[in-house]
């Protein structure tokens, strides 16, 4: 084994070695390179826009478009997102927890009403905004932002 020059005790931390190099590791052992990734130690934003994200100019153009009408397929309130299914076909459409306006929680079978955002960089995909729910799912618990429970 060779020695590397020790450095003085303030340069270094007691709990960390400097490098990995300088742990020793048995000579048929390779240390691990780490992958090249220019984000690391970045935090990477959220491509979804919330509420609170979205550019004034989506935000017009969403509220000035036509209302469609939908059903819920899924909501998770712990995740803050579901999928509505569009009345006239087409694919799912992404809701985020931001945009559903009222006092109830979103819950499989909800008929909303909603207009459309597209969701940026490529704005291939669409969001719906401004969702509000004009009939709750018949049979089902539906609970309110403020966590009371009601069943319809």
């Amino acid at each position: 084994m060779s020695s590397e020059p020790t450095s003085s005790a303030s340069e270094q931390s007691p709990t960390s070695p400097a490098s990995p190099r300088s742990l020793h590791l048995p000579e048929n052992r390779r240390t691990r390179d780490r992958s090249p990734s220019p984000m690391r130690g970045y935090l990477i934003p959220s491509p979804l826009p919330t509420r609170r994200t979205r550019t004034f100019s989506a935000t017009v153009r969403a509220s000035e478009g036509p209302v469609y009408k939908g059903v819920c397929k899924c909501f998770c309130r712990s995740k803050g997102h579901g999928f509505i299914t569009p009345a006239d076909g087409g694919p799912d459409i992404f809701v985020h927890i931001s945009d559903i306006e009222g006092e109830y929680v979103l819950v499989a079978g909800d008929e909303v009403t909603y207009k459309m955002c597209s969701i940026p960089p490529k704005n291939e995909k669409l969001q719906a905004v401004d969702v509000v729910i004009t009939h709750l799912a018949p049979g089902t618990k539906h609970e309110t932002w403020s966590g009371h429970v009601i069943s319809s």
